[in-house]
């Protein structure tokens, strides 16, 4: 299965169009199948006084709020009209995640294939209970949650329409950057076992390791934030990867894909050529005359593997020779 890998923009344009707009070129020339923004309306999403996360308060001004922070990264409802037909243009799937009500319904309204869903918002059942009506392809985020809280997220979303096998469920740490110890990437799979749903993986991590690994270990889905730069000011630059780190990844990926095969042990056409220059064939270990019996003294094993397999040994032990054999001749009955 072919990995669906979300490029995740963020609100790593910094409120300006033509930022996202190059952010756009980066991920599909970058070989990604989707790129994410973030849709919402400061109001609607956090109270005025609500302060910053402790990674936030790191790369932004101090003395900002969360919700001064936010408000100059909303993009506005005609920035997402052109984002929206850009990536159509550039043949890559817009993605946004909507992190109110009033959100949900515009993006829905513009069209969206499918909602990925935050981990912020695991635990809000109107949010939920919107999305799953929808009956659309949904992607859902389970940083911070516990097994029991993602299965009531996903008996919210398919009670309400959605059914389980169009839903993906992310494994993923919400600490920016993630510590690799609190990576945990064996959750993954226990979610996958405990509910029987398509797993992918939200990585938080510096570098490109551990989405990789994730792939190998059986992830459908993988999204990981970059930027055009990281020195850039705003809360996630730092932790996001640049252009070619993205591209690397996505290559790194798709030569996993390529990798892990169909699980069938067999021969494969690059290594058949190799059978005979590699094995071995049963030889004579010193000339043999005609008539005489093949032992342990006058046999013994070389390569190539053009002859008689070694596997047969006891079965040529003990015959005679139907004619005569100079020293490293592959024997023949």
């Amino acid at each position: 299965m072919r990995t669906f890998i979300i490029a995740e923009a963020g609100v790593n344009h910094n409120g300006d169009w033509d930022t996202a707009m190059k952010l756009i070129d980066a991920a599909s020339e970058a070989g990604a199948d989707a790129i994410k923004f973030q849709t919402f309306k400061t109001e609607n999403l956090v109270s005025r006084s609500a302060q910053k996360a402790e990674y936030q308060k790191i790369t932004t001004w101090k003395t900002e709020t969360q919700f001064e922070m936010l408000k100059k990264l909303e993009l506005s409802e005609k920035a997402h009209y052109d984002l929206f037909q850009y990536c159509q243009q550039r043949k890559i799937m817009f993605m946004s995640t909507p992190f109110d009500i009033e959100s949900i319904d515009f993006l829905n309204n513009l069209g969206l294939e499918l909602f990925k869903i935050p981990s912020g918002e695991i635990t809000n059942l109107p949010y939920l209970r919107k999305i799953g009506k929808f009956n659309k392809k949904v992607i859902l985020s389970t940083g911070m949650a516990d097994l029991g809280e993602i299965e009531d997220a996903l008996n919210v979303l398919t009670e309400s329409g959605t059914p389980k096998n169009n839903i993906v469920v992310l494994h993923c740490n919400t600490e920016y950057p993630t510590p690799y110890e609190d990576v945990n990437l064996q959750a993954m799979l226990t979610i996958k076992e405990a509910f029987k749903v398509n797993v992918g993986y939200s990585d938080h991590t510096i570098g490109i390791e551990i989405p990789i690994a994730a792939v190998a270990l059986g992830a459908d889905v993988i999204e990981k934030h970059f930027t055009l730069d990281k020195n850039m000011p705003g809360p996630d630059h730092k932790t996001s990867l640049e252009p070619k780190e993205l591209k690397t990844m996505v290559e790194a990926i798709r030569n996993i894909e390529k990798a892990l095969g169909d699980g069938v042990k067999k021969v494969s056409a690059s290594e058949l050529k190799n059978r005979p220059i590699v094995r071995k064939s049963i030889v004579a270990a010193r000339h043999i005359k005609k008539g005489e019996v093949f032992t342990g003294e006058n046999i013994t094993v070389k390569r190539p593997g053009e002859g008689i397999s070694p596997m047969k040994w006891d079965i040529i032990i003990g015959r005679r020779a139907s004619k005569a054999f100079k020293k490293d001749e592959q024997i023949e009955l």
